[in-house]
């Protein structure tokens, strides 16, 4: 058995697209090219605004946030909750209290099998 950290601490800075406060710590990459990882989001912290070079599943799994799409409507996401955006779509997100993200980038990225839609 291996014990892994997947603590903001070991992740690193994000500095695109305008980024504030945030951190990325990868957990994985496939064969096939896919990356895994964990965004942290500081309180009042944003991915800034850009499109996504592949498909991405955007998964909250603690805190709370926000997303906002190409029509810049923002979407309150919770613990549990996520998105799911392909490659090209424009988006920025976002925390006012902080929030963790599982963050799943793939050019052969399915959707996921159980998806609903999450008014905001």
């Amino acid at each position: 058995m291996q014990f892994y950290q997947f603590k903001k601490e070991n992740g690193f800075h994000v500095i695109n697209y305008q980024s504030i406060a945030v951190s990325y710590t990868k957990i994985l990459q496939t064969e096939e090219p896919t990356n895994i990882g964990l965004m942290h989001i500081e309180p009042n912290g944003i991915v800034g605004y850009h499109e996504a070079p592949v498909a991405q599943l955007y998964i909250v799994v603690e805190g709370e946030g926000w997303i906002e799409g190409e029509d810049k409507k923002r979407i309150t996401l919770k613990s549990g909750e996520g998105v799911f955006w392909e490659e090209g779509e424009g988006h920025a997100s976002g925390s006012d209290g902080g929030m963790t993200a599982l963050v799943i980038q793939s050019v052969s990225l399915p959707k996921p099998h159980s998806l609903s839609s999450i008014e905001g």
